[in-house]
């Protein structure tokens, strides 16, 4: 690699420390290439994504950053998870160690907040920010409905009082 390819890589490594909400840092000695697929695909699938780059070249884009504090975690075959949703990358990177004990997590960083590798459990366990969004929207509405409810009852109860009188009447 040169120069120019290495100054490529650190800028590109340097937007995706900056862009993401949380960063994964783990070792993969010994992952077939169909097992990091595996964890690629799934890190697509919940919008995060993991990569393998020379540890100088990450250390050159943390420089100076937020994210500082992790730079210890690169040492061997280190391999990032980064996702925008604070909590996907990390779910991801855990629930594959557990099935796969070749992914052997380091630590990482959620926000500018280090963390180890029981921080790391820690996060995959909260629910993701769709998880809460839509917990949100059901408490909103959930109010909403129960005034629909009961404003919507006593219109229905003179129905069926007129109604009974009507047939009553007839």
């Amino acid at each position: 690699m040169d120069k120019t390819e290495k100054a490529e890589v650190v800028k590109e490594l340097s937007g995706v420390f900056a862009d993401s909400g949380s960063v994964v840092v783990a070792h993969y000695t010994g992952l077939t290439v169909a097992e990091m697929g595996v964890l690629r695909s799934r890190m697509r699938a919940a919008g995060a994504s993991f990569r393998v780059a020379k540890n100088r070249l990450a250390l050159r884009a943390l420089k100076g950053t937020a994210l500082e504090p992790i730079a210890h975690l690169f040492k061997g075959q280190t391999g990032i998870a980064a996702s925008k949703d604070p909590v996907a990358a990390s779910k991801v990177a855990v629930a594959f160690a557990k099935e796969n004990d070749k992914l052997v997590i380091l630590g990482g960083v959620v926000g500018t907040t280090a963390l180890d590798v029981n921080g790391v459990k820690a996060l995959a366990e909260l629910p993701s920010l769709d998880e809460l969004r839509g917990k949100i929207v059901g408490l909103i509405l959930a109010p909403a409905t129960k005034i629909a409810g009961v404003v919507q009852a006593p219109a229905g109860q003179l129905a069926r009082v007129i109604g009974a009188y009507s047939k009553k009447a007839a």
